[in-house]
């Protein structure tokens, strides 16, 4: 038998190495001020998806969307959940697609809303000139994007030039304060809690994030429009076979035993097939009439 040098016996090994240790697939969840009481469940479904892939899967919770965009737009980023508005940047900025759109009552649809507090004196949108206003986030769809592109194109909110800085002093001379609250939750918890007197976000968010007794305590005034569930994206550079395998991996979510993982997380119901222009395409094209918006809301400075 022929021996084999010692270079031919490192490569081989080197060789077999690289084949055992894949490079993970990198997965990022939607932004959390609260990494560390989401982290738990996403690698729990990260691990889910790891087995059924064939490939590590490496769960990223950061806590605003810009790591996940310029991650899609430097290869960083493999794979993430993103809300409608950012998911619309990332399209439009790194190529990324649309491969599936989260279900909510089976819908991949919602609404955003204006909500206060029983008893304000708020009832129409033409009652919060002046008033504290709390957010989701600059980049929410339902806790800023739409709301305020409806305003804007209702002309309650009147904005003096282009860019970001024409649209913050059109809030800032029209509203006595403007709070990012950092989710959901946190703006209608401002509003609870007396610190903002109106919060947006979709119609399904006190259900969802409010004891029965606060649920009483809120009231949704006003309807903007309709918001795209949350999109699951892969990034441009990703192959047809790991791309269809991502896909499959996720629709097993659906089945009775595994959809717990995602319920965890969300709160949804499932996950279904979209696209980017079926899903995004008229909500997208409507935030691009946002005063800087195609300058970037996430390259906002807090």
């Amino acid at each position: 038998m022929r021996k084999l040098s010692p270079l031919v016996v490192t490569i081989a090994l080197l060789a077999a190495c690289t084949r055992e240790a894949p490079k993970p697939l990198v997965l990022g969840f939607l932004p959390s001020q609260q990494a560390d009481s989401v982290l738990p469940n996403a690698q729990a479904l990260g691990a889910f998806l790891s087995e059924r892939i064939g490939q590590p899967v490496e769960v990223v919770v950061p806590s605003s969307y810009e790591p996940l965009i310029e991650g899609f737009r430097f290869n960083r980023i493999d794979v993430a959940f993103l809300d409608g508005g950012p998911a619309w940047i990332a399209h439009q900025r790194a190529g990324a697609e649309v491969i599936l759109a989260e279900t909510n009552n089976g819908e991949t649809f919602y609404w955003a809303e204006a909500f206060t507090r029983k008893g304000s004196g708020i009832n129409a949108v033409t009652d919060i000139a002046g008033k504290r206003l709390a957010f989701t986030s600059r980049t929410g769809s339902s806790g800023f994007l739409m709301p305020i592109g409806s305003l804007i194109a209702a002309g309650h909110l009147k904005v003096e030039g282009d860019g970001l800085d024409a649209l913050e002093q059109a809030l800032q001379r029209t509203y006595r304060q403007t709070i990012d609250a950092g989710g959901y939750q946190q703006a209608l918890r401002a509003v609870l809690d007396g610190r903002a007197d109106v919060a947006f976000g979709g119609h399904t968010v006190p259900a969802r994030f409010l004891s029965a007794a606060d649920q009483q305590r809120i009231v949704a005034f006003h309807r903007f429009g309709r918001i795209p569930s949350h999109a699951i994206l892969v990034a441009s550079t990703m192959d047809s076979t790991t791309r269809a395998k991502v896909k499959a991996a996720f629709m097993a979510l659906n089945e009775p035993a595994n959809l717990p993982l995602l319920t965890a997380i969300y709160g949804v119901d499932g996950v279904v097939d979209a696209t980017t222009e079926g899903h995004l395409g008229d909500f997208g094209r409507a935030l691009t009439a946002l005063p800087g918006y195609g300058n970037s809301l996430l390259e906002r400075k807090p």
